[in-house]
């Protein structure tokens, strides 16, 4: 590696360093500028075989935030924004006569929340609590979701809440149980999600598991557990990947419980919230 190319490693990574003890948890880079990086490496660094031992991968970007910025729609008031999400779940009640839709669950599950909201949660589909209720996150991945909400501050009336699917997935043969969503049901119910997007204009998606993620992507550039953690886009706003409460609920561990807790604080740096020492601590072993 080149003098000048490693001072300039060095000195990057000392400042970020230095960043994060001042507490700071994230640093704008545009993938234009990661890659450029990749770029300017020493291509004589190679080893005894003739192969580089530079790994220059470039950063994999969003297929679906090759639209127009979301925020490059008209903005509405909040009565407008109401009227317009209204006709949207009518639009969709309608639409469930279509087969193609795909539509098993015997209740719409359309979202929740203030249509005002910085901050929405995605999910990926209704299970059968939410069928039942019509609301989506209500049974025990719902009420852990709730918990992670309230403790930055915030309540299940202040963000927005929404699914990809808009209803459960039909489970043939079985009388309860959910699944997965199939990619084919994803692409046909994503642009009912996009439209709520559009309307609710937050500043912040989390997208809560590997599906919705492929939702909001487009596909899983890499693992949830490596991609978790890490600022990805959707047309301009913001989209924090992390688990799915229901994974919370499988596994136990206290280091899974901090990184989501991590990836939580970003959210709220990112929407310039307030966060306490108490809450800094949250999940760190004593």
């Amino acid at each position: 590696m080149s003098g000048v190319y490693s001072q300039l490693i060095e000195a990057t990574i000392s400042h970020l360093e230095f960043l994060k003890q001042k507490g700071v948890r994230y640093v704008e880079v545009s993938p234009e500028s990661v890659n450029s990086l990749f770029e300017s490496a020493p291509h004589e660094a190679v080893s005894s075989n003739g192969k580089s031992l530079i790994q220059t991968q470039p950063v994999t970007q969003s297929i679906r935030s090759e639209g127009p910025s979301v925020y490059e729609a008209k903005k509405l008031s909040s009565v407008d924004k109401s009227s317009a999400l209204n006709d949207l779940r009518n639009e969709i009640l309608a639409s469930k006569k279509s087969p193609e839709l795909l539509a098993s669950g015997a209740n719409l599950v359309f979202g929740i929340g203030s249509v005002d909201a910085d901050l929405m949660f995605v999910g990926e589909a209704p299970g059968v609590d939410e069928d039942r209720e019509g609301e989506p996150f209500v049974g025990k991945a719902g009420q852990l979701l709730m918990k992670i909400i309230q403790a930055t501050g915030l309540d299940r009336e202040k963000v927005y809440i929404a699914n990809v699917l808009k209803y459960r997935p039909e489970t043939p043969g079985k009388s309860f149980g959910n699944r997965k969503p199939r990619p084919d049901e994803i692409e046909i119910w994503f642009p009912f999600l996009v439209r709520q997007i559009e309307i609710i204009q937050p500043k912040v998606i989390v997208g809560l598991g590997a599906t919705a993620l492929e939702g909001l992507l487009g596909h899983m550039p890499t693992g949830i557990t490596r991609l978790r953690g890490n600022w990805q886009s959707y047309r301009s706003v913001p989209v924090m990947p992390t688990f799915h409460p229901s994974y919370l609920l499988r596994n136990q561990s206290w280091a899974i419980k901090r990184q989501v807790w991590e990836d939580m604080m970003q959210v709220m740096e990112r929407l310039q919230m307030p966060i306490s020492d108490k809450q800094r601590g949250f999940f760190l072993r004593k």
